[in-house]
């Protein structure tokens, strides 16, 4: 990764560091809007992901000094909000339940463009009721950039428990996705 990308936002987060108000401000309104959608996305509750968000940003800025330019500012900050949601689902007692039973279906897609914001609409529906435990690996492999051995860790899993349950949440979108399309 260039050393540009990785400080394109170095004179903000130092200010911030030092405590400066309008440059945390602006640090949380240039990372709010992604971090936010992860958060929808693994917690699948708006209160609850505004929740996780508010939560998130505050371990942010009292870990900000801990941020090195070892990696970008994003991917720091993008991986204290997914642990934060998944602390969040463990403190729940939400149980990361696996379907075993899914039906394979292929279906030919007819790519117009006039139709792609009813086709985001239509693939977010079937995101939000995948059950959770495949619409989490589903978020953090596909949208996060995890891989399957960072989820492994994360979610106390196993690797090879990731990948199959990858599988299995993409199959079960494509089914959902026949359903209501």
């Amino acid at each position: 990764m260039s050393t540009s990308y990785r400080e394109i936002h170095r004179d903000i987060i130092e200010l911030s560091k030092a405590g400066n108000r309008k440059a945390q401000y602006e640090l949380y309104r240039l990372y709010v809007h992604a971090m936010f959608n992860i958060c929808m996305r693994m917690l699948n509750n708006r209160p609850e992901a505004e929740d996780a968000l508010q939560d998130a940003f505050s371990e942010i800025f009292n870990k900000l000094d801990s941020f090195r330019y070892e990696s970008a500012f994003g991917s720091w900050t993008k991986r204290i909000v997914v642990n934060t949601c998944i602390n969040l689902l463990r403190k729940k007692h939400v149980d990361l339940v696996f379907m075993e039973e899914i039906q394979e279906e292929e279906t030919a897609e007819d790519p117009g463009d006039t139709e792609t914001e009813l086709k985001v609409q239509l693939v977010m529906k079937a995101l939000e009721s995948l059950p959770d435990g495949y619409r989490i690996i589903f978020s953090l492999y596909l949208l996060e950039g995890y891989d399957h051995s960072e989820i492994s860790q994360i979610l106390g899993i196993s690797e090879s428990t990731s990948k199959t349950q990858y599988m299995k949440a993409k199959r079960k979108m494509k089914e959902l996705l026949i359903r209501q399309g």
